[in-house]
């Protein structure tokens, strides 16, 4: 069985498609369940999680929420794993859409007895937000998002990959965290797309971009030994020129977004801006 584990803080909006896509995907062999943590919310973010746990006509699967009175997604996340039984755990992200075909993809590269690590195709949906949509266009183009397998928003382990780490240490980047407990031939990427949203607006952008610097110092400081499992993909000089000509503006603002990361102070709290 497949455990969905959904760290939701404030998420009352985006949960209710993220589910539903759950919901609509086709049973893995096993069976899944979903277990929905939110943590420190101002909103309902719990009571919408209930709403469909209650309607079983809605949602084909166990559905269990559990409330933390803190907010903290490493807290949600060791809540989560605490209270799941399936024997592979898919960590997703509550503005996370799904295709149909996701679950029983990430079982099917996940049965393996030796340690594996999956997640899906990425997908930028367009934004609301014209400069949101400039940077998207350029983001696409790097080969880490493209052609890697970078887990952002969703990845998932079998047993023995799970096994890799006891609870989540309290860093920043868990995703990455997660991706670099495993060696490139110990990744799957499956074709299954899922929808991973960015933040709307330039300041939003950049406060993310301090964030993922940051867990990524972050990790090189506490686990180095974990770099050696680092093998993000090049991207090229002459590529980069190439569709910076292509589409400059997106280009621009994607530069802009990177330099101003590497400036100011990261919040130690974020919210999503949307």
């Amino acid at each position: 069985m497949i455990s969905v584990i959904i760290p939701a803080h404030n998420e009352a909006k985006t949960l209710p498609a993220c589910l539903a896509a759950i919901a609509a995907a086709t049973v893995p062999p096993n069976g899944a369940e979903v277990i929905v943590v939110a943590n420190g919310c101002t909103d309902d973010t719990a009571a919408v999680a209930r709403t469909m746990a209650e309607d079983g006509a809605a949602m084909p699967y166990a559905l269990r929420v559990i409330e933390l009175s803190e907010g903290g997604k490493i807290g949600a996340l060791n809540a989560g794993d605490a209270a799941a039984s399936g024997d592979m755990r898919a960590y997703l992200d509550a503005d996370v859409i799904i295709a149909p075909q996701m679950l029983t993809e990430l079982a099917s590269a996940l049965s393996d007895a030796a340690p594996r690590y999956a997640s899906g195709t990425v997908v930028i949906p367009e934004s609301p937000s014209a400069l949101t949509r400039a940077f998207a266009r350029f983001y696409r183009t790097v080969p880490f998002l493209r052609d890697g397998v970078p887990g952002c928003g969703l990845y998932a382990v079998n047993r023995a990959g799970r096994a890799r780490w006891k609870a989540f240490p309290d860093v920043i980047a868990d995703d990455t965290f997660v991706r670099l407990n495993f060696t490139a031939t110990e990744r799957v990427k499956v074709t299954a797309p899922y929808d991973w949203p960015l933040v709307t607006g330039f300041g939003n952008l950049v406060r993310v971009r301090r964030r993922q610097d940051a867990g990524v110092a972050e990790i090189a400081a506490q686990f180095p030994e974990l770099l050696q499992n680092d093998d993000k993909l090049p991207y090229r000089a002459r590529d980069v020129l190439r569709n910076a000509l292509h589409q400059p503006f997106s280009f621009a603002v994607y530069v802009a977004v990177r330099l101003a990361g590497k400036l100011g102070r990261n919040p130690t709290r974020w919210s999503r801006g949307r």
